[in-house]
């Protein structure tokens, strides 16, 4: 994409806002499909949004981390990975605003949500500690990568398990809302429901190829550096899929999809640094990322910390309308964004 290249910082600037547009529209018609999918595969919300909306929604994200390493760029490719990670759990505090009747993570009650943010501190603590141990690669592919697949894989099974076996079950309120399958969705056959969330993942995927070389453009023009630019930028724009879909899951009273689509997506966007590695041909990908992305990977883990905390406290009320674990996250996200535009 060469004419990218050559276009001035306006013109970035526009091409990155008419991919961001994309990505939108096309996550808004992804929920509904992921929604139906759910009901009429059996798999339930909270499952769904984290294997199909979470997995589907990261495509975009995944393709800007692999591109990126491939091209020798590791800030670039795991700032946006990590970054992502932070932005989205934002996100479910943005869709906590959207639903008046009551705090979000107290209405969208469900163990396999826990189990997920469970999986997700287990995950983030590992890309954590990998930069500390020996700089050992097989044939360039660090050995953590493989237990990040293997621990995703199994984690993922003790998510089903935790639905199917449901050996604990949240308390029910006024306003819990329960999971019922609609019966339109069960009306509708499986094959084009498959079909056109094959299509529409197809479409984020592209959308994140043409990103990455605008992003890498836009650190070049703007001078902020491939750290910044990977969590400011390329981190947003990728994750508006988890925004749109979950504000999209929330008014259609999809709960336990919206919040299972940000933490899923979460789960699966560390497997991008694993992707990343495998991409990465210059040694392990963990041990030339800079300090300013060590300090996502800390925040993005502290983030997860307090949403599980609020997913178990299950706050009715609080200010604004939104739960305690809403405001301190979007708190420590203002933070960690005035940390890294200021060591840029």
């Amino acid at each position: 994409m060469s004419f990218i290249a050559e276009l001035g910082l306006g013109g970035n600037l526009a091409l990155f806002a008419l991919i961001a547009a994309v990505i939108a529209v096309v996550g808004t018609r992804l929920t509904h499909i992921a929604d139906d999918l759910a009901d009429r595969t059996g798999l339930g919300e909270a499952v769904a949004g984290a294997v199909l909306l979470g997995a589907a929604t990261s495509l975009s994200g995944i393709v800007v981390s692999v591109t990126a390493a491939l091209k020798g760029q590791p800030e670039l490719a795991m700032s946006n990975a990590l970054g992502g990670i932070a932005v989205q759990t934002v996100f479910l505090a943005v869709a906590d605003v959207v639903y008046q009747r009551a705090n979000l993570e107290h209405a969208a009650a469900s163990t396999a949500n826990l189990a997920q943010s469970a999986l997700l501190i287990c995950l983030l603590s590992l890309l954590l500690v990998v930069p500390y141990v020996p700089e050992y690669t097989l044939l360039g592919v660090h050995p953590a990568t493989i237990l990040l697949f293997a621990g995703y894989a199994f984690g993922l099974r003790v998510v089903n398990d935790t639905q199917q076996l449901r050996m604990w079950a949240p308390r029910k309120t006024g306003e819990t809302r329960e999971e019922t399958p609609e019966d339109d969705a069960l009306a509708k056959p499986l094959l084009p429901l498959w079909l056109g969330f094959i299509v529409l993942a197809a479409l984020l995927g592209l959308s994140g190829f043409v990103l990455e070389t605008v992003a890498s453009r836009l650190g070049e023009q703007t001078g902020l550096g491939a750290t910044a630019v990977g969590v400011v930028l390329t981190a947003i724009c990728t994750s508006l899929p988890e925004l749109v879909t979950s504000v999209a899951a929330v008014r259609r009273g999809a709960l336990q999809l919206a919040v299972g689509g940000i933490i899923g997506g979460n789960a699966f966007d560390c497997l991008f640094a694993g992707a990343a590695d495998l991409a990465y041909r210059d040694g392990s990908i963990y041990h030339a990322i800079p300090d300013q992305t060590l300090l996502w990977m800390a925040l993005s883990l502290l983030m997860t910390g307090v949403l599980l905390l609020g997913l178990i406290r299950r706050e009715k009320k609080g200010l604004g309308n939104i739960g305690f674990e809403s405001a301190t996250i979007a708190v420590l996200y203002a933070a960690g964004i005035g940390l890294s535009v200021a060591a840029a």
